[in-house]
Formats: structure tokens, sequence, C-alpha cells
């Protein structure tokens, strides 16, 4: 039972690569391997190729002066940031809230078997986010440094060692994010406010870190010798790297421990929190006024609530919101700096700073992906709108609307924002943000037809039709590369047209392409909708 348990678990993880839900068959080999092969690039060559540089950058002085523990110490602590940062808030949707969970606790299966199989994705999750840090880091280790068995032993237990943590942290936090949604209303819009506070300090952190690993470099001596005397078990991982077979046992012999703890915990409180519906007032009844509202506002209002009731949809496609937010502010701070550093870069590209602002403008906005999960997450409630006395474009339109509303207020502010800080004419002014509104629109049309396209309404937590589905990676690189095209063509030849004829040209093109997609949702997509 148990092994049914774990392969089904694995199918659901690797399903994309091998299986075409849309079509409802599996993928030929060739388009597996390619998927395979993409997904690789897209992390290793990535986030590895990132953290390979950092290693080739450091280990070399730091080996020198005899403190490669230290190497291996940095590491460490960058990847059990980078896993919980990661997997968390997975983490808490993986097991408490899979759609499942209600059918398999109702049948003949112990408990145990099921919280093991939901920790199975748990743990390859942070060992995805583990190996991307550690294994560029001992590889470069391996080839700096004379080979020594005891060495490569060392960083294979590092490896499991740091993987199993990233997996006590994960699940201890999303035990603890569950315990609190329990107990508080409003718990989406709680959840979300956490998470952006923990990513503003993660961001804080990306961007000192070059400063700060410099400065270790330099201070490495005094910095190892505070690490050794206050912080003694990450200088005992160092050490596990630098292959020590007593630091292997001892911190082997800890994370065992910290592993049965987890596995205490959450087998005591699993059933509890994955079945329970937390506290509810009692209703008290009064009498009030029934409003009539439209199809249109009625379908619009499901489509927000749908949003906000959802911390994983908010802060998966809609952290775009907030970036055009804290852009708006910036520009209005650092704006005029900004536009005088864009034209002392660029002297040959006068008028460069509103299409180059604009550009800017247009990468947040790719950052707002509402629509495109849209349609995958009606799920198996799909069937409700279609049995509503409505046409399929009626839903499709307010999917898009959706959208609109809560991306192009934030867009067209930041746009207008940038407008008012650049230097430039006011024809320039009004054509820079028709422009980024214009690309709004394109964008919101292109993750629905995207989501239309490539629906999929069986998954089986709600994280895999937002992180895991083609319509979003469509529509988020997709955007960048637009709105990286928006910038780049002007700067190799757009920019003899000048900056109001290249941003009316653009906006002439965007409009044209909004307009393909539009009439493609409206007849196909509403089609597809309604055979769904």
């Amino acid at each position: 039972m148990l092994k049914a348990l774990l392969k089904k678990q694995l199918f659901e993880i690797n399903s994309g690569f091998f299986y075409d839900r849309k079509k409802g068959a599996a993928r030929s080999k060739a388009a597996s391997v390619g998927l395979i092969v993409l997904y690789g690039l897209l992390v290793v060559g990535v986030l590895g190729g990132v953290f390979t540089m950092l290693a080739l950058g450091i280990c070399g002085p730091l080996n020198e002066t005899g403190m490669g523990w230290l190497y291996f110490a940095l590491f460490c602590l960058i990847a059990v940031a980078l896993g919980v940062f990661g997997s968390v808030f997975s983490t808490y949707a993986g097991l408490y809230l899979a759609k499942d969970n209600d059918l398999l606790l109702s049948m003949p299966i112990p408990v145990r078997y099921i919280l093991i199989s939901r920790l199975l994705s748990v743990y390859l999750l942070g060992l995805l986010f583990t190996a991307v840090v550690l294994l560029p880091a001992i590889l470069v280790y391996l080839v700096v440094t004379p080979f020594r068995l005891a060495s490569l032993v060392g960083c294979i237990v590092l490896l499991a060692v740091i993987s199993i943590f990233v997996l006590f942290l994960s699940c201890l936090l999303g035990w603890v994010v569950a315990k609190i949604s329990l107990k508080l209303k409003n718990r989406s819009f709680i959840t979300v406010a956490v998470s952006v506070l923990f990513l503003g300090g993660y961001y804080f952190v990306y961007f000192k870190a070059q400063e700060w690993i410099q400065a270790l470099v330099a201070n490495a001596a005094v910095y190892g010798a505070v690490l050794h005397r206050k912080a003694y078990p990450v200088y005992l991982l160092g050490r596990v790297g630098e292959g020590d077979w007593l630091a292997m046992l001892v911190v082997g012999a800890a994370i065992l421990l910290t592993f049965w703890l987890t596995w205490v915990v959450l087998s005591r409180s699993f059933l509890k929190i994955a079945t329970a519906t937390g506290k509810t007032a009692r209703a008290v009844y009064r009498e009030k006024t029934a409003h009539v509202r439209s199809v249109s506002s009625a379908l619009l209002g499901k489509e927000i609530k749908r949003f906000t009731s959802s911390p994983n949809y908010m802060l998966n496609c809609g952290m775009g919101i907030l970036f055009l937010f804290v852009g708006a502010v910036a520009l209005l701070i650092k704006g005029r700096d900004l536009s005088e550093v864009l034209t002392a870069m660029l002297p040959s590209r006068t008028d460069c700073v509103p299409v180059l602002l604009c550009t800017g403008v247009c990468m947040l906005v790719s950052m707002v992906d509402v629509a495109a999960p849209s349609v995958s997450l009606e799920g198996k409630s799909l069937w409700l709108l279609q049995s509503l006395p409505v046409r399929p474009w009626q839903v499709l339109r307010a999917k898009l609307r959706a959208q609109l509303l809560l991306g192009g207020v934030p867009a067209a502010l930041c746009a207008i924002c940038a407008a008012v800080v650049m230097t430039g004419s006011l024809h320039e002014w009004l054509l820079s943000v028709a422009a980024a509104l214009l690309f709004t629109l394109f964008m919101a049309l292109l993750g629905l037809a995207a989501g239309m396209r490539w629906a999929n309404t069986t998954w089986t937590t709600e994280l895999t039709p937002i992180k895991q589905s083609a319509s979003v990676m469509l529509a988020l690189f997709g955007g960048w590369i637009a709105s990286i095209a928006l910038g780049g063509v002007y700067l190799l030849a757009g920019y003899r047209l000048g900056a109001a004829a290249y941003l009316g040209l653009a906006c002439a093109v965007l409009a044209a392409l909004s307009a393909l997609l539009y009439l493609w949702l409206k007849r196909r997509g509403s089609a597809r909708f309604a055979a769904l």
C-alpha cells in the first residue's frame, strides 16, 4: 500500500514531463526528454551557474588560508535559506491542502502512509533547491583541492544532511503556518503579508550578499573565529564537507534526531490539521436589503474572491502588483537620478529615457499572471460555471477583467510616475503611458489564451496550475521577452525613428496583437471552454 502511494506521489510530481493532460495521453519519448532538458537548463543553467561563479570566486582564497570549512559553512547556510524559502508554502499546501486528502483519509489506509507519501514530495523539492546550491560548490571544491576520499564522502554526507534539515525546517514552518491559519480570520491576507515581509528580507540579503561575501573573504580568519566560538554547529557542518569523520558522526546523529522529532510532531497533528475547517463564529442573522448585481459584476466578484482567497495564487501570480506599487514610489523618489544615469550611459540615445522606463514598467507588468491559471484553477468545479445561464465568453471576459483591474491600476500608476520624472515631451509622456497600458491588456489576453490552450483541471494541489503549468511559464517568460524586445529593438535600430514615433509604433503592434488574441478567445477560446 505504501509503495502504491509513493508511486502515485512520484507520478503527480513528474507527470507533466511524461503525460499530456490536454490530450489525455502519454508524451512521446522525444517530447519528454525535451521537457526534462529544458527544465534542467532553466534550473541548473541559471541558478547553478550563479552558484558556480560564486564558488569559483571564494573556494581558492578560503582554502589557501586553511578556512575550507568556512567555504562549506557558507554554502550550507545559502542552501538552507533558499530551500526553506522555496518550499515552505509548498509544504503547507502539499501536506494539508491537497485536494485528495479527504479521499485518501476515507480509505482504509494508515495515516502514516499518507504522511510519508506527502513528505516525499516535500523532500524532493527541498533536495532540488539544496542540490542547486551545494552541487556546484562540491564540484568546484573537488576540482580546486587535491582529491581525498574522505572529502568526497563528506560532501555526499553534507548534501544528505542539509536536504533533511531543509525538510525539517520546511515542515516546521508549514506546521506553524497551518496552526496559525486555523485560528485567524482573513488568513490569506495574513499569510501573504508575512510572505511579503519574508520576501523583502530575502531580497535585502540577496542584494547585500556580494558585499558581505567580499568582507568575509577579506577577513576570513576573524569571522571564522567568531563562528567557531559562537556558532559551533555551523563549524561542524563545514568540517563535514572537509571530510572530518567525527563531525560526520555528530552531525548525522543530530540530523537523525531532528528528523525523528519532525516525524513525531507531524504524525500527531497531521490528521487534525488536514481535516480541520477552522473556527467559525456563530452566525447572527439580520435583515438586509438585497441588491441585484449584473451578471458581469457577479462573475468579476467571483474571480476577485478566488484570487484573494488563495495565498499561493496571490504570491505567485500577483507579486507584480506589489512590485508595481513599489516601483511607483521608487520612481518618485529616485526617478530623476535614474533618468540622468540612463542619459549619461547612452549619450548617443538622447531620448532613450521614455522607452527604457516604459520597458521597466512592462517587465513588472509581466509578473502579473492572474488570468493564466484562472481556468485551470476551476478544477472539478468547472461544471458549475458551464451549467450557469451565461455564455462562455462572459466567463472568460470576467477573468480578463479581473487581471486588468488588479494589474491595470498599479501599472497605470507606475507608468504615470515614470512619465512624471522622465525627460521628454508631452506626447512622449502620453505614448509611454499608453504603451504600458496596452502591454497590460496584451499580457492579460496572452495569459488567458495560454490558460485555455493548456488548461489542466485534474490537479491535486492548486500549486500545479499556479507554479507548474505551461500557461504561467509562457505568460511570464513571454512577457519578459516581449518587454526586453521593446527596449532592445529601440537601442539597436528603433532610436532612428525617435522615441515618440517608436512608442507609437509599439502601441500599434501591441494593439494589433491584442486584437488577434481577443478574437481568438471570443471565438475559439469560448468553444474550448464549453468543451472542457
